[in-house]
């Protein structure tokens, strides 16, 4: 049961659209500004035993302006209710798109989210806006597995998150399993914030970069999840870079580079990480591609080391395995790539496998 409905008018302004989703501290809908004519985010807590909280953090992330952050546009006191507007970013987040597409992100990519996360963060920490939760959930990917840009969101709930991420004070593994905030949280918090959350401080935010990269880039969190990481999070010890991520030459050596970034992120003493104003600088060093990303299936392969793409609006592509940065891949395959220029046929680079698209349960007799 959500808490509005469709066309529920909130503010004299803005008018629900649809139910989009939901998190461990908010409900989130599309609605119309009446006022301007525009399709905005609506938020608005589950609970409102957080008014003075939600109310602060609204004004703090007000002052982000980049465009690798979600703008706040507007906060709303009503019938005892507080509602957050936020720019509408059309696409998924980066949960979703880990979760429902991708084992991981070739190195290309991940370079490019790891830059533009650092420059959203550094708006923020110039702004002495700390965010305190940062996971994929709450970063957004424009238009969707094109990956038209990265933005950072939930700034506007940091703050209520810190009451039930606080959980993990004192080791309360009951309390903490019963939190999704929490439990979500946790593979990406920071050593000192296990130890007591009101030491997230920015250095805080930047070890969640390298805990969220180092996801993208291998397809596991570092440190593991539940309540059992809180050990390795505290030990601080980065893993190793999994082999099979270096096998390949066109890949291997970004890939190193990305994981020395890491490594100075995930580094214990907070003041021995790089700022976010110097992880830009860092990532500024990385050689990668911005070119769009679409979605094919492979098709006709004469050899088995190369073959063609097919998808919609456009003539095959032609690719090699070696293009693919983990394994391979084989007819029938759906696969996620850019292309580049070719003769005679366009060329795709880097090739990503996407994970089986399942289809729905039927249910049973």
């Amino acid at each position: 049961m959500t808490i509005h409905s469709p066309q529920d008018l909130i503010g004299n302004r803005y008018e629900i659209i649809e139910y989009i989703s939901e998190g461990g501290m908010q409900e989130v809908y599309a609605a119309t500004d009446t006022l301007l004519s525009r399709t905005v985010a609506l938020k608005t807590p589950k609970t409102n035993s957080a008014r003075k909280r939600f109310h602060r953090s609204a004004a703090t992330s007000a002052s982000i302006n980049h465009s690798n952050v979600a703008k706040t546009l507007d906060y709303i006191e009503e019938n005892g209710r507080y509602y957050l507007i936020e720019e509408l970013i059309e696409g998924l987040d980066l949960g979703q798109a880990l979760r429902d597409h991708l084992h991981r992100l070739d190195p290309y990519l991940c370079a490019h989210v790891l830059h533009h996360l650092a420059k959203g963060l550094a708006a923020s920490h110039h702004a002495n806006v700390v965010h305190r939760d940062l996971k994929p959930s709450n970063i957004m990917i424009a238009g969707g597995m094109s990956f038209h840009g990265v933005k950072i969101t939930d700034f506007g709930i940091a703050k209520m998150a810190e009451v039930e991420l606080a959980v993990v004070d004192g080791g309360d593994e009951e309390a903490l399993t019963q939190s999704a905030t929490a439990l979500g949280a946790l593979p990406y918090m920071a050593p000192e914030m296990i130890d007591s959350f009101t030491n997230a401080t920015r250095s805080a935010d930047v070890w969640s970069i390298g805990a969220l990269a180092f996801e993208l880039l291998t397809g596991t969190k570092p440190f593991g999840t539940g309540y059992r990481a809180v050990p390795a999070i505290q030990a601080a010890i980065t893993p190793p870079l999994p082999p099979e991520l270096l096998s390949k030459p066109q890949f291997a050596e970004l890939t190193r580079n990305i994981y020395a970034i890491i490594q100075q992120c995930l580094l214990k003493d907070p003041t021995a990480r790089p700022t976010a104003d110097q992880l830009i600088r860092l990532c500024e060093d990385l050689c990668y591609s911005v070119k769009e990303r679409r979605i094919g299936v492979v098709g006709h392969m004469p050899y088995q080391t190369n073959g063609f793409i097919g998808s919609s609006g456009g003539q095959d592509v032609f690719f090699h395995n070696d293009s693919v940065p983990v394994g391979r891949v084989s007819s029938g395959d759906r696969v996620w790539f850019s292309t580049f220029p070719g003769v005679p046929r366009e060329r795709a680079f880097p090739v990503v496998p996407l994970k089986t698209v399942r289809p729905p349960r039927r249910p049973s007799n």
